[in-house]
């Protein structure tokens, strides 16, 4: 008798010598979809190959089907409703791109993976508020759910948690994980512009949407980042369990102390093993110039993982683009005709443990904080008092003064406030925000604070 996946891997089209052939249907012809067709007919020869199977397209869907995307669609049946692809008998392995974390995608592999085909996808949103429940589905079926494409892009960091480091115990990963945010805090730092100035050119340069909330204020890595604890720490994903900050109250007067400091500023997605549990943080951060990560500049992505066998072990490359997206989706489209089917998170979903989950106030590292204030003496007395009532040591403060803080009035208040920077050695979270408050309540800010970790390690 046939196993699941053999029947899976036999379709009715298998060539008159009896070689295999897996029938790919894509659902979302997109700058994405269009480059894995490209790429799977470009590599055809080589992927049979190396799998022993012939990896061919013969379905698509997409909401236009009279729109020009440069490639040959003739071949192929057209189908205007994606569940009904996901459901065809001319599909083995559906390739989901359509996006978002309901809707049309959630149906489409919910629908594939009822009828036993392996789904393929590169949605983090997706796998972050419903990977849990689809992992079962997969598992129960005997078929893939694969997501290389999901995080990083192009950076094959899926595969080598899951496969490359089996043999390692991972302490912390973390890294860049949004293109779009690390080329506004570059631009920022090497140009000096605003944060609004730089939206609007990565705008402008179809990196960020016209409506940039999802990934300049952290949600997007936060996606990314829940997937990757799951994976390297062996829980169920929590994405609401994330703690995310993102980067539009950056100025460049931060970017410039950092890089007085030794220091560049990034938006870091972090997951750490701690003895309370699983810290998993989205927040922009401080990072050494001298570390890999430090060196990541424009839209590209890294991802830094800490292990007990390698050590540090930092990939980098594209997080997003057409080919580099369809290069990781093509990769898992090669793992299911060659027959290799894993469980989705690492280990079967039984023997994934809930997460624990430590909250931001418990986190205790060094941190950055700009405090604007009013320009009279005993300010700086003040703040350093109200940071020692909580047991927090100042490594070192800066006051800059401007020409227009110059003139004092009557009350021995200037008329423009001026920026008061402290870099903390470590300190609990918790501990640094009621220090704020205290400061705040004393009359000392003139506006709201700005507080960003520093990772020195």
């Amino acid at each position: 008798m046939m196993s699941l996946i053999d029947r899976i891997l036999s379709p009715r089209s298998s060539s008159r010598d009896g070689a295999r052939t897996l029938r790919v249907g894509i659902a979302g012809l997109g700058t994405v979809g269009a480059a894995v067709v490209r790429m799977i007919e470009r590599r055809s020869a080589a992927l049979a190959a190396a799998t022993g199977c012939t990896v061919r397209v013969t379905a698509v869907s997409a909401r236009d089907a009279k729109r020009d995307r440069g490639i040959d669609l003739s071949g192929f049946t057209w189908f205007d409703d994606p569940v009904a692809l996901a459901r065809s008998e001319e599909v083995d392995c559906v390739v989901e791109l359509v996006g978002g974390s309901e809707g049309a995608a959630k149906e489409i592999v919910e629908a594939a993976l009822a009828v036993g085909k392996h789904v393929v996808t590169a949605n983090k949103a997706l796998l972050a508020h419903h990977g849990n429940a689809l992992a079962k589905m997969a598992e129960a079926r005997g078929v893939s759910l694969a997501y290389e494409a999901s995080v990083a892009g192009g950076i094959p960091v899926i595969k080598a948690i899951r496969e490359g480091l089996a043999g390692n115990a991972v302490s912390r990963v973390y890294g860049i994980m949004n293109g779009t945010c690390n080329y506004i805090l570059s631009r920022m730092e090497a140009e000096g512009l605003t944060f609004e100035a730089c939206l609007k050119d990565a705008q402008a340069l179809g990196y960020a949407e016209a409506d940039p909330t999802f990934d300049v204020e952290g949600f997007d890595t936060a996606h990314k980042l829940a997937i990757l604890t799951s994976l390297v720490f062996g829980v169920e994903i929590d994405v609401e369990g994330v703690s995310v900050e993102g980067i539009s109250a950056i100025q460049p007067l931060d970017l410039t102390m950092a890089d007085e400091l030794g220091y560049r500023i990034k938006l870091l997605g972090v997951a750490q093993a701690t003895e309370a549990g699983i810290e998993q943080r989205v927040h922009p951060t401080m990072v050494p110039k001298a570390t890999a990560i430090a060196q990541v500049m424009g839209v590209t992505n890294a991802v830094t993982i800490d292990a007990d066998a390698v050590g540090e072990l930092t990939l980098i490359g594209p997080g997003a683009g057409g080919d580099a997206t369809a290069s990781a989706v093509v990769a898992d489209i090669a793992d299911v005709a060659a027959g290799l089917v894993r469980p989705t998170f690492g280990k079967p979903v039984a023997r994934l443990a809930a997460p624990r989950r430590v909250e931001m106030q418990r986190h205790e590292g060094g941190y950055y904080v700009r405090l604007t204030v009013h320009d009279r003496t005993g300010v700086a007395a003040g703040v350093a008092t109200r940071m020692a009532e909580r047991e927090i040591s100042i490594e070192s403060i800066v006051q800059r003064r401007s020409a227009k803080a110059a003139s004092i009035d009557p009350h021995g208040l200037s008329r423009q406030p001026v920026p008061l920077v402290l870099i903390t050695y470590a300190a609990t979270e918790g501990n640094i925000r009621a220090a704020l408050d205290a400061i705040a309540a004393d009359g000392l800010l003139a506006e709201a604070p700005q507080l960003i970790r520093i990772e020195r390690e």
